[in-house]
């Protein structure tokens, strides 16, 4: 299982983006911007009393509605119930109870999910006497909390950290590569799976991943034990609209979270849209092996270089993740589609592969000496030693002078080195650079 997702919901304007941001900020994690990479900020990595959870921010979804206010409430809810394993269900303590609020509590009630009432913009220790009203929400006590303030933050958080599925204390390592399908609504994410399981006849059983509609398939292909996770179960009794692309965001976050190598399934006819980058990036930021699959490729018009052309043109749209390798498939004609389960498996070993620290360092004084090191104001970088202290995705340690002088642009230029000489395909490679004298953490 993944970490738990909890989803934050309220009426426009009661501190819902305040209070994301500073739980969000409780984790300091210094994330590198890489240049390509387009991001959707309704969720953010948070931990509390060393338990990591994911939180989405549900605001901002705007149906058409002519009342805007509970129809918006009510599609909050729903991508909340859908989605969440915990729902923080935020208030105005200053505007007090409304009959929007009755509504979604209700809403809320009717579903198994753990539910946490938060009080917000109490920006006293003496709470207001419409506090008490809340109690008639029947969603337990609420807490007051300031977001602006930091106050009583804490104890919201212990309220949501005790609302989480347990962990599980007797998990046995599972050390099947777990590989998702991700991508749009209709690129044949489903046709994919539904086809490798059919060739296959060796399902061990379906088993239902969670709650967000991620379907988890243990399968075997060349004596070899897979997990395919499927993430096609976006769909919505309603019309879902401008949220749809909110939606695939999320169950990809889940998804990606648990996989090891994710397949993102472009519709060969309509390109890289922007969707695409965003879930693609959100494989590469999570350190996943990732192979492209442009699937419906019989429908295009071929000449002498349409596929060449158009792989370049996927490497430039999703400049951030050229080390990934792409494959021109159509489910419907069976084209290529086992050569997406080689790529997949060989791209999972390459997540695994380690570099030996003596080669590492000379490979790394090599490329220093046809690439003199950057410098600002007369000091220049020295690169003291590096070595590889993970896997999965690979990550290096380098021992330099000072780090601030280790710019994007020069790392770049390192790892394309290492590259040519190890390969890495289809994985991102992680960095993390330490002044002389300091220890990895």
């Amino acid at each position: 299982m993944g970490k738990p997702i909890l989803a934050i919901v309220g009426r426009p304007n009661v501190g819902k983006s305040t209070i994301f941001n500073k739980i969000a900020g409780k984790r300091i994690s210094i994330v590198e911007d890489t240049p390509g990479v387009t991001r959707d900020r309704i969720y953010a990595d948070a931990e509390w009393r060393g338990r990591a959870f994911l939180m989405i921010d549900t605001g901002g979804i705007e149906p058409d509605s002519e009342d805007v206010i509970l129809s918006q409430m009510r599609e909050q809810a729903q991508l909340a119930m859908d989605t969440a394993d915990a729902i923080l269900f935020l208030v105005d303590g200053k505007e007090g109870l409304t009959n929007a609020d009755i509504e979604v509590a209700g809403m809320l009630r009717r579903y198994n999910k753990n539910v946490v009432l938060g009080v917000n913009k109490i920006d006293s220790p003496k709470v207001p006497d419409n506090f008490y009203d809340f109690y008639e929400l029947g969603l337990g006590e609420p807490i007051a909390v300031s977001g602006v303030n930091m106050l009583g933050l804490g104890d919201l958080l212990d309220r949501c950290f005790e609302s989480f599925p347990p962990e599980s204390e007797d998990a046995v390592e599972d050390d099947r590569v777990h590989i998702a399908v991700i991508g749009k609504p209709n690129v044949g994410k489903s046709s994919l799976i539904n086809r490798l399981l059919g060739e296959n006849r060796l399902i061990v059983s379906d088993i239902a991943g969670t709650t967000r509609d991620a379907v988890d398939t243990p399968f075997t292909w060349n004596e070899k034990e897979y997990v395919l996770i499927d993430t096609a179960g976006i769909r919505r009794q309603n019309k879902v609209r401008e949220d749809v692309e909110r939606y695939s965001v999320l169950r990809a976050i889940s998804a990606v979270e648990r996989c090891d190598v994710a397949l993102l399934m472009l519709d060969a006819q309509e390109g890289v849209t922007e969707q695409d980058k965003r879930i693609c990036g959100i494989a590469h930021e999570e350190g996943k092996g990732i192979v492209i699959c442009v699937n419906k490729w019989d429908l295009v018009e071929k000449e002498t270089n349409t596929m060449r052309d158009y792989e370049r043109m996927i490497r430039n749209e999703l400049i951030f993740a050229t080390y990934a390798p792409v494959i021109f498939i159509s489910v419907l004609d069976n084209l290529r589609v086992w050569k997406v389960m080689e790529t997949a498996d060989y791209v999972s070993n390459m997540r695994s592969m380690r570099v030996p620290t003596g080669q590492l360092n000379s490979l790394i004084a090599d490329a220093v000496m046809m690439k003199p090191t950057p410098s600002d104001k007369g000091k220049h970088l020295k690169i003291y030693y590096a070595t590889q202290v993970g896997v999965r995705p690979p990550l290096f340690s380098f021992q330099v002078n000072d780090r601030d002088l280790f710019h994007f642009s020069y790392a770049r230029y390192i790892e394309n080195k290492i590259r040519e000489s190890y390969g890495f395909e289809g994985t991102s490679i992680k960095f993390v650079f330490r002044n002389k004298g300091e220890k990895d953490e």
